[in-house]
């Protein structure tokens, strides 16, 4: 297979709804195979909700989690894989042998299924960042898929090492945009009441989408993640508000090379689709960067430096002084 028919989403979740996130995703599924999809990607966390976590003690978590592949959001996922033959994926809240984590769903039209757990969580104590990565090739598409959710795209490292364990297209699962951020050029706050008046004033919210608090941040790092590595991207992320913050939605495709192959700023739950030509991929800028590495120069890589910091404390500790 030289192309893949892909689409990426972004829709606003109900917390702890379940049943209504899944029949969005179900929504969704059945325009992409109507479309002609093969891969379809969903936000972070958008079965269970996302942001209202940040308030749930162990045992609200736990009443929200579920196992997998056992639990009955990811049984509901896989049987839209076999129904309607696409490789579809979405986030939720995992419980595993009495921990939880921040997890992606990857589910195959022949009932395979993968987990990527979130390597830099930091939505809760009582959420257990991931220890491994994920990359794995997808017989329905003929192409390797990395997984990497919100935060573990922010971190150069983790998008290099997918790219050097095979994968083609990296999903990258989000909830941001129009957060508080502790950089004074990156993102910021959002007014909830423009999302609220989105009907009656589409254009407010809308630039807000678009400028810096969105699309203009995103725009500083996200291409070259694709680009640098010699990856397809899809990113798909929340939008509009979620317990307080309001999400800037931008679903977008990239080629290997960074370029936007398809994108929305508007303030609605949509779909972006585009073609993939994986004939592009050994050729790219990122490949032949990745065959002219020099490994061993890179040890310091894997030297603490003594200012690490556990994710939590990394999103949410004081500026050092």
């Amino acid at each position: 297979m030289t192309t893949v028919s892909a689409a990426t989403v972004q829709f606003t979740h109900r917390p702890g709804d379940k049943a209504y996130n899944l029949g969005v995703v179900e929504r969704f599924a059945a325009e992409a195979a109507a479309r002609g999809v093969q891969l379809l990607t969903f936000p972070e966390m958008c079965l269970t909700g996302y942001w209202h976590v940040i308030g749930l003690d162990r045992a609200g978590i736990a009443a929200l989690a579920e196992p997998v592949p056992d639990g009955p959001s990811v049984q509901a996922l896989r049987a839209l894989a076999r129904r309607y033959g696409i490789v579809v994926g979405a986030g939720l809240v995992e419980a595993a042998g009495g921990t939880f984590h921040n997890s992606y769903v990857v589910a195959e039209p022949d009932g395979a299924w993968h987990v990527h757990r979130k390597i830099h969580a930091f939505e809760s104590e009582h959420i257990t960042p991931g220890a491994a990565y994920t990359v794995f090739e997808s017989p329905t598409l003929g192409a390797t898929l990395g997984v990497l959710i919100c935060y573990d795209n922010n971190i150069v490292e983790n998008a290099r090492i997918t790219a050097l364990m095979g994968a083609d297209i990296l999903l990258a699962p989000h909830q941001t945009g129009g957060t508080a951020s502790r950089s004074p050029h990156a993102m910021g706050v959002i007014d909830p009441a423009l999302w609220a008046a989105r009907e009656q004033n589409p254009a407010a919210i809308e630039a807000e989408f678009a400028g810096d608090k969105g699309r203009g941040w995103l725009m500083r790092w996200l291409p070259s993640r694709a680009h640098d590595n010699g990856m397809f991207l899809l990113f798909a992320n929340g939008v509009g508000e979620d317990s307080g913050e309001v999400r800037t939605g931008n679903a977008m495709i990239l080629d290997c090379y960074g370029r936007i192959l398809a994108e929305t700023s508007r303030a609605r739950d949509e779909m972006v689709c585009a073609e993939l030509d994986l004939t592009l991929l050994d050729r790219s800028t990122g490949r032949r960067w990745l065959r002219g590495r020099r490994p061993e120069l890179y040890g310091p890589l894997t030297v603490p430096t003594g200012r690490e910091l556990h994710p939590r404390e990394a999103r949410f500790s004081p500026e050092p002084a």
